[in-house]
């Protein structure tokens, strides 16, 4: 039977999704829990690996496994076996032909960040941080500009291993919570599948524009120039979240993973 399930996680403690020989990522901890719940080793896959620091809203996985159990078992009996930081959300049985990343049609993340004289202090590692005010209207043009599909290697990491830089941006929506100079952004990206380090590259060069260092038209000619040494730094992983994977509705997932419903919610942080 292959099993598909939907994990949400604050990637704080963790280095990254991917298994290390040290233990400390989300992939270890799940394998580890599955495999006391299930009273055998269970290897996943998942839907998108995410960095060090990097959380997961919605990240889905399958398995497959001769035990048999009712789905809201897998959730309560793995759950028990999960750090605080790290819960399976639903489980579901899917088809063999099902594969979490293959069959994905897009993916989305969200950035959360502070826009605030001093650093986060609650929300540390949480949200991504600004002290200096953006301009919305220009974060906008210059997304604009990037939206469609382009080749990406400016925006991508040196240790990427995707096949292609080429990759179609379907989306980018920042919206402004609060009108003080201490406000929140959320930064909403969709696309059929991401680079390495794309969405955080991405912010660094849409943060240069939002400050005043460059125009929206900048975004431009570094998307043209397909060389990571003319964009912005890497902005940092903290605010960064994986909203999760899109399939199509005849696998018959939940409908927060089905494209049926868009992009129109994201259940995520404050």
């Amino acid at each position: 039977m292959r099993l598909a399930l939907g994990i949400r996680y604050n990637g704080q403690a963790y280095e990254g999704w991917q298994s290390q020989r040290s233990g400390r990522t989300v992939q270890d901890q799940l394998e580890s829990a599955l495999g006391k719940f299930a009273d055998g080793p269970i290897s996943t896959l998942c839907a998108g690996r995410t960095d060090a620091g990097v959380h997961g809203l919605m990240q889905v996985v399958h398995f497959d496994t001769t035990v048999e159990r009712e789905p809201s078992s897998w959730v309560r009996g793995t759950n028990r076996y999960l750090p605080a930081d790290i819960a399976v959300q639903w489980a579901q049985p899917v088809p063999d032909a099902f594969h979490c990343r293959a069959s994905a049609l897009a993916r989305r993340y969200l950035y959360v960040l502070s826009q605030s004289p001093v650093r986060p202090s609650l929300d540390a590692g949480r949200v991504g941080w600004s002290m200096y005010p953006l301009d919305g209207d220009a974060m906008r043009a210059a997304a604009a500009l990037l939206v469609g599909q382009h080749d990406f290697s400016s925006f991508r990491a040196s240790a990427c291993q995707a096949r292609s830089p080429v990759k179609n941006l379907r989306r980018i929506v920042i919206t402004r919570h609060g009108e003080s100079e201490r406000c929140r952004w959320h930064f909403e990206f969709e696309a059929d599948a991401f680079l390495h380090h794309m969405i955080r590259n991405l912010m660094g060069c849409l943060l240069r524009v939002g400050r005043g260092e460059a125009p929206p038209e900048w975004v431009s000619e570094v998307l043209a120039a397909r060389s990571r040494k003319v964009a912005a730094p890497t902005f940092a992983a903290d605010g960064l979240y994986f909203v999760g994977p899109l399939y199509d509705a005849q696998w018959g997932l939940p409908a927060e993973a089905t494209l049926d419903t868009g992009s129109a919610s994201y259940d995520g942080p404050p």
